[in-house]
């Protein structure tokens, strides 16, 4: 392909180098003239290994050039990624300087060619961005639509500082936002021999992977931080415990717990956060993470009662109360605390979930019963339907296989609250609100 490169940065520099490397035809385009007769001498602008290797051999054969000239480069290639900065402001928000005075310029361009091109937003930047400043900018410059007269995508970068070129060639995935199916194609045809699972979504979803990403690695870091200065106060070897922790990739380093949904309960979690928070205290420690933990979830169980106050209906329906589903455990089950919410609302509940029987519960369950909530054991019902008879709003509050077929056995006069995702619906489609989605 003929590929200009917009931003001759860190990012910028070595895509630039890599896509040269690979034999396509590429114009780095940088209003910083040191930068473009750094790359046109076959130097590279950044300090980073390999790169500056692959810089120098693609500019001695042509396969790598450099102009502070848009119009020129947009003319000469099919196909533009947007690599310019995108700092934080004082406020934390976003400086997208840089990118809307780039997309003014790739937007005058366009108006002065006939040839279909594609723009690839390759920068980091917030979900709507796309939408909302990217598309409009490039639209009115260029008086050309997005989707039909040019390409449009978001394709986030993947690449650490010191093992970039390394990333570039061996990525984690490769992420496609696009405008239309024709946009995507033309990009998935870059990284077809990329050994990368090749994800094709949304702008906004591809907007948004990065920042998950990158606030994941941070969470990490700092949850290993505070962990291993606990250890160490308490005399414990924080790296012989860390490297136990990672060898279980079922649980712990694998995508279980990691789908949003309603709060965490039962008899561990919120016992043994407890108890560290308690030890950190003792030595003198501040954990901001490990403490902040507990106060995240009791929002999420406000999140799910505003979600039924919402509503506006009295007669509320709950299926499911155990904290999880398959289990009749009801020991600090976050369901449980929004019953008892909502009746301390006054309203009229109805509750099911074919494992919890008074009946048949012997030792701490039937204890936390009877003793803590006596109350909540008059509104049992002993089937599903009874439940859905009785209730205006129906909240879903574990992943019981029986509760897939709910919102298709809901009147057209009922709502239902999605706690677990039971349902493939999004809010606001109908009479459906889906805590996290």
């Amino acid at each position: 392909m003929k590929i200009s490169v917009f931003g001759l940065g860190y990012v910028g520099a070595v895509s630039a180098g890599c896509l040269a490397h690979d034999g396509h035809e590429v114009i780095g385009v940088d209003p910083v003239q040191l930068k473009v007769d750094f790359i046109n001498q076959g130097h590279t602008p950044i300090i980073e290994p390999q790169i500056g290797e692959l810089i120098s051999e693609n500019a001695k054969s042509g396969r790598l050039r450099a102009t502070t000239d848009p119009v020129a480069a947009v003319r000469d290639t099919e196909l533009s990624f947007v690599c310019v900065g995108t700092p934080s402001q004082l406020n934390g928000n976003l400086d997208l300087s840089h990118m809307r005075r780039t997309c003014e310029q790739l937007g005058a361009a366009l108006k002065a060619k006939n040839e279909h091109h594609t723009v690839v937003i390759r920068s980091t930047i917030l979900p709507g961005t796309m939408r909302n400043v990217v598309i409009p900018i490039l639209e009115e410059f260029s008086g050309k639509k997005a989707g039909d007269d040019f390409g449009m995508c978001n394709n986030p970068e993947f690449l650490r500082e010191g093992s970039a070129v390394r990333d570039f060639y061996g990525p984690p995935k490769t992420v496609i936002g696009e405008v239309n199916r024709c946009s995507g194609e033309v990009l998935a045809s870059l990284y077809a021999n990329l050994d990368a699972p090749l994800i094709r979504t949304t702008l906004e979803t591809a907007e948004m992977v990065k920042y998950v990403d990158n606030c994941w690695h941070a969470l990490k870091i700092g949850f290993a931080n505070e962990i291993g200065n606990l250890a160490k106060a308490m005399g414990v070897d924080s790296h012989e415990v860390m490297k136990i922790f990672i060898q279980d990739t079922k649980l712990n380093i694998s995508p279980t717990y990691l789908m949003p949904g309603f709060a965490f309960g039962g008899s561990c979690l919120p016992k043994d956060l407890r108890a560290l928070n308690y030890q950190a205290k003792s030595h003198d420690l501040e954990l901001p993470i490990l403490s902040s933990i507990l106060p995240s979830n009791e929002i999420q169980v406000r999140h799910g009662l505003q979600l039924v106050l919402e509503s506006g209906h009295k007669r509320v329906g709950i299926l499911g109360f155990s904290f999880k589903a398959g289990t009749d455990d009801l020991r600090e089950s976050p369901v449980i605390e929004l019953i008892e919410r909502l009746l301390g609302k006054g309203f009229d509940l109805r509750i099911y979930d074919k494992n919890v029987n008074l009946a048949s519960l012997v030792g701490a369950n039937r204890d936390f019963i009877l003793n803590r909530i006596p109350h909540i054991s008059r509104l049992m019902m002993q089937d599903m339907d009874s439940v859905l008879q009785h209730a205006e709003t129906v909240v879903v509050g574990n992943r019981d296989p029986d509760f897939k077929e709910v919102p298709k056995r809901l009147r057209d006069d009922q709502r239902l609250v999605d706690l677990v995702r039971i349902s493939d619906q999004r809010s606001g489609n109908g009479n459906y609100s889906g805590i996290c989605w």
